[in-house]
C-alpha cells in the first residue's frame, strides 16, 4: 500500500449531484457545484457537471487555475471574497465573484477596465452568521455604489449561513433576505438575475418548499461530496455517503494498558489528555497522523473500532472487538468529515485513487 490513500468514487459523486440538482430544480433553483474541498480536482468537477450542476464554485484561485489547465471550461464562480491584492487575477480567472467590500469592488472595477471587460459580481449579505457579507442595513447603499462602478455588473445578491456562526436558514430569515433584495431591485429599477440563497444547509428548506420563490441559486459542496445536509448532518435522500474513504495501513498491533504508565505532562501538541482505565486492550497503530489529515474527522467504517487519539505520524485505535480479523500490513477504512476530506485532499502524503469515471 505504501502510504495512506483516499478512494474517490466519481460515479457516486455524479449520482449525488444528480439527486441534489433534481431536488433544487423542482423549486426553480440552479446549483453551483463546489469543488473546494477537493482542491480543484478536475475529475470531481467533471463528475459534478455530468450530474447536472450549472457551474462550479471555488475559493482558491490556484484551484481555478488547476481546473482550467485540465480543460474544464464551464463557468466558475469565486466563492471566497477576493483580496484587494489579487483583483487582477480574479477578473482574469473567474466568470463571477462573491463580494462584500467596497474597496475591493472598486479594485475589481479598475482591473476589469484595464482588461477592457466587464466583471459580474454578487453582493454577499451577512444575515447573522458573522462570516463574510454586508450588514443588511448597508446593502442598499453599497448596491448603489456598485452599479456606478464602470467595469462591474451587479449580477445579484447572495448570502451564506451555518458555516461560521452555525445560524440555520429559516423561512422567516430567508423571506427577510429576499425583501432586502427586492428593495435593491426597486431602487435600481431592474430585476437581478442571481439570488443565491446559501449552501448545503439550505437543502431542507428547499425540499420542504419553504425557500422563498425568488431564491434561484445555491452553492452546494458537502451534500454532493458526502451525501448529507449540514444542519443536522443527516444523509440526503438519494445520495451515497461513501464516495470518499480514507485507508491507512496497520504498522503495529499489540496488547497494551489503556492508561499511560509513569508521571505525565502534555502531549507533543500541548494537550493534556484524559485516559480511562479499561485494562489491557488490543491497540493498532496506523501510518496516518495529524501531519496527513484532520484525525478528529475520521470515523472508522467498522463500528467495532474506536479512535483513541493521534500524534503527528500515527493514529491510535482500540481494535479489541475486531482483533481476530486484523493483521499488521492490513488496512482500516474511515469515513472522513468535510474537514478531514479537505485536509486529505490537500495533503501530499495522502494518495488519491479515483474510480467510476474520469
Amino acid at each position: 500500500m505504501g502510504r495512506p490513500w483516499l478512494s474517490i468514487d466519481l460515479a457516486k459523486i455524479e449520482e449525488n449531484a444528480r439527486a441534489i440538482v433534481r431536488t433544487c430544480a423542482q423549486h426553480g433553483i440552479g446549483v453551483t457545484g463546489v469543488t473546494k474541498a477537493t482542491c480543484g480536482s478536475s475529475a470531481v468537477a467533471r463528475a459534478m457537471l455530468r450530474g447536472g450542476v450549472s457551474s462550479l464554485g471555488e475559493s482558491r484561485l490556484e484551484n481555478v487555475a488547476r481546473l482550467r489547465a485540465a480543460g474544464v471550461e464551464c463557468p466558475i464562480m469565486l466563492l471566497r471574497v477576493p483580496a484587494l491584492s489579487r483583483v487582477d487575477e480574479v477578473v482574469q480567472a473567474v466568470d463571477l465573484s462573491l463580494d462584500s467590500e467596497p474597496a475591493v469592488l472598486a479594485g475589481l472595477a479598475e482591473a476589469a477596465r484595464r482588461r477592457g471587460g466587464m466583471h459580474p459580481v454578487i453582493l454577499m449579505v451577512d444575515l447573522g452568521d458573522l462570516r463574510e457579507g454586508i450588514w443588511p442595513d448597508d446593502l442598499l447603499r453599497i448596491a448603489r455604489e456598485t452599479v456606478r462602478l464602470e467595469g462591474l455588473r451587479l449580477a445579484g445578491v447572495g448570502t451564506n449561513l451555518t458555516c461560521y456562526g452555525g445560524v440555520i436558514p429559516s423561512e422567516g430569515l430567508m423571506q427577510g433576505f429576499v425583501a432586502r433584495v427586492e428593495d435593491v431591485e426597486r431602487t435600481l429599477g431592474r430585476r437581478l438575475p442571481w439570488i443565491s440563497g446559501g449552501s448545503s444547509s439550505a437543502l431542507t428548506l428547499i425540499h420542504e418548499g419553504k425557500m422563498p420563490p425568488r431564491v434561484n441559486h445555491v452553492r452546494i459542496g458537502e451534500a454532493i461530496l458526502l451525501g448529507r445536509e449540514t444542519v443536522e448532518r443527516r444523509p440526503w435522500p438519494g445520495t451515497a455517503q461513501d464516495a470518499f474513504r480514507l485507508h491507512a495501513e496497520i504498522v503495529e498491533l499489540k496488547r497494551k494498558p489503556s492508561l499511560p504508565v509513569g508521571d505525565r505532562t502534555a502531549d507533543a501538541f500541548g494537550r493534556y489528555r484524559h485516559f480511562e482505565d479499561h485494562g489491557l486492550r488490543e491497540r493498532a497503530l496506523l501510518d496516518v497522523g495529524r501531519e496527513d489529515v484532520d484525525v478528529e474527522g475520521l470515523t472508522p467504517v467498522d463500528p467495532r473500532i474506536q479512535v483513541l487519539g493521534a500524534s503527528s505520524d500515527y493514529l491510535v485505535l482500540d481494535v479489541t472487538d475486531a482483533r481476530n480479523e486484523l493483521r499488521v500490513g492490513g488496512e482500516i477504512a474511515f469515513a472522513p468529515s468535510y474537514g478531514a476530506l479537505l485536509a486529505a485532499m490537500d495533503s501530499e502524503y495522502v494518495e488519491k485513487r479515483y474510480r467510476g469515471g474520469s
